[in-house]
């Protein structure tokens, strides 16, 4: 490591094992741990909703009453703490009124919500006196802490050295919320955030784009999607500003925590295998066929999809082809997830409608999602955008050729294969539309048929590195860059050159 180790306060509204509804979770549980091998002191913050035990993950007590100063009165948070993994400490913000819920989003009080989770986390920073080089903050439910050190805490010298880092891993959900919640959050005196390309932005309160806005350095979850938010087709509305702070915008690609994900150890799996022993991998594509109730049998192809079924996954395309699919090829499908009624009433129709073509589970079961990682031939990511994406990367470990979009991390982890050179990890198809996916599929089709060929894009596939110490690296380097944006900032407004804060 070249420069200092550094301290930093990671936030997220969820962390795997305690708490998960999306690849958010994943990240939060897997980067600080790499960052951690690398030498630094990272710690972890996230509220302790309901279904988070005390007794199930050994939660101790560290903090009886940390003041939370809220909408101008003082609440109090306990805090909680234990470890992710093996030596990264996590500490649970503990408010029942808050998080004694059966859920985790989707509340009519979310924005008073992560504010109380926000705002305890830097007040426990001080019970602690842990002084963090960085604070991390992920997603709406975290960005008005950026906000905050450049209005409320100024001039706290407690923080005066803190840096923050901002990162987006899906700019859709923004976290819109009326003027009412800068009261609760205590900086109602600085008003809206203007923006001249931006009208609407200047009446409504958006975590999103404050945490652009006041963050020393942005980051998305692939280089493709840090430039694809740059224009109007991906960037949601907020490409003006995204393009403003562009010299500050990074893509860094998610990793996979292979300590998790390796087919060789993997305990939910029909048979343990390897690069080395591919050929036991076939007797979980016959169990996940038993559990799927399709008809078993080792030659037919067998294409599986983990995914939440709405249009950002492509499931609009996908439900207009899959008759055509299984009308004129010998093919099966297994698909797993939840999502939108519509899609689950359309899935379920076909999936009675061609029994012996598609098992589908309308539910989410990580056990069950790693066993179509080991059993199927083929891995489905038709998405209309995808920030990252951890599927495709988990699929190529374990031996299922995927078949994706080129978007956002899709494009920047699969190759599409090339047969003229004998290159490639996966079949990507450009335009969005059913056509284009049906073509795709049909080319992975033709592919499967020659043994040796398939062996070869799968053992590329495999041989890929995605493991979190390269994107722990990149991180490491981003947080320096955010030190140093900090530094200068701080020496312009020594001279009264400053970006002005308050707005009307």
């Amino acid at each position: 490591m070249s420069e200092k180790a550094l301290k930093i306060l990671y936030l997220a509204a969820e962390v795997v094992p305690f708490a998960k509804t999306g690849g958010l979770a994943d990240v939060a549980g897997s980067l600080p741990k790499a960052l951690r091998a690398l030498g630094h002191d990272v710690r972890v913050a996230m509220p302790r909703y309901g279904r988070i035990s005390i007794e199930k993950f050994g939660l101790k007590l560290a903090l009886d009453k940390v003041p939370v100063p809220m909408n101008k009165e003082t609440e109090s948070a306990r805090i909680y703490q234990s470890t992710l993994g093996k030596d990264v400490p996590i500490y649970f913000i503990d408010n029942a009124k808050y998080y004694d819920r059966e859920g985790i989003y989707m509340y009519p009080d979310d924005a008073e919500r992560f504010i109380f989770f926000c705002r305890a986390a830097l007040e426990m920073l001080k019970c602690l006196d842990f002084k963090p080089d960085i604070i991390h903050c992920n997603d709406w439910h975290t960005a008005v802490v950026p906000n905050w050190l450049k209005t409320l805490y100024k001039d706290d010298p407690f923080f005066a050295n803190t840096a923050t880092v901002y990162t987006i891993h899906n700019l859709a959900y923004q976290g819109i919320f009326g003027y009412r919640v800068l009261e609760i959050a205590g900086i109602d005196e600085y008003g809206f955030i203007y923006h001249p390309e931006m009208a609407d932005l200047n009446e409504v309160v958006d975590f999103m784009a404050r945490g652009i806005y006041f963050a020393d350095v942005i980051n998305t979850v692939s280089p493709r999607y840090a430039q694809e938010i740059l224009t109007p087709e991906y960037g949601e509305r907020l490409d003006p500003l995204l393009r403003d702070r562009r010299d500050r915008l990074f893509g860094i690609l998610n990793g996979i925590d292979y300590e998790t994900f390796n087919p060789a150890t993997d305990p939910h799996i029909a048979a343990n295998y390897d690069i080395n022993s591919l050929d036991k991998r076939i007797k979980n594509k016959l169990a996940l066929q038993e559990e799927a109730k399709l008809p078993v049998d080792a030659q037919v192809p067998l294409i599986g999809m983990i995914s939440r079924l709405t249009d950002q996954k492509g499931l609009d395309i996908l439900v207009e082809i899959l008759d055509h699919l299984f009308d004129n090829f010998d093919v099966q499908f297994v698909l797993l997830g939840t999502g939108e009624q519509h899609y689950h009433d359309r899935l379920s129709r076909i999936a009675q409608e061609y029994p012996k073509n598609m098992g589908l589970f309308l539910t989410f079961n990580a056990p069950l999602a790693q066993r179509i990682y080991a059993g199927s031939d083929m891995f489905l990511m038709p998405s209309k955008f995808e920030p990252c994406g951890l599927g495709q990367m988990i699929a190529m470990h374990y031996g299922s050729v995927p078949i994706v979009r080129a978007t956002g991390g899709l494009a920047d982890t699969v190759q599409d294969y090339d047969p003229r050179r004998e290159v490639g990890t996966g079949f990507v198809f450009e335009r969005y539309d059913r056509w284009a996916l049906f073509a795709a599929i049909v080319r992975a089709l033709e592919h499967y048929k020659n043994p040796s060929v398939w062996r070869k894009i799968q053992l590329q596939g495999m041989q890929v590195d995605f493991s979190w110490e390269a994107s722990a690296r990149r991180y490491e380097d981003l947080y320096y860059k955010a030190l140093a944006s900090k530094k200068s900032l701080r020496k312009l407004e020594e001279y009264g050159i400053g970006r002005a804060q308050k707005h009307s």
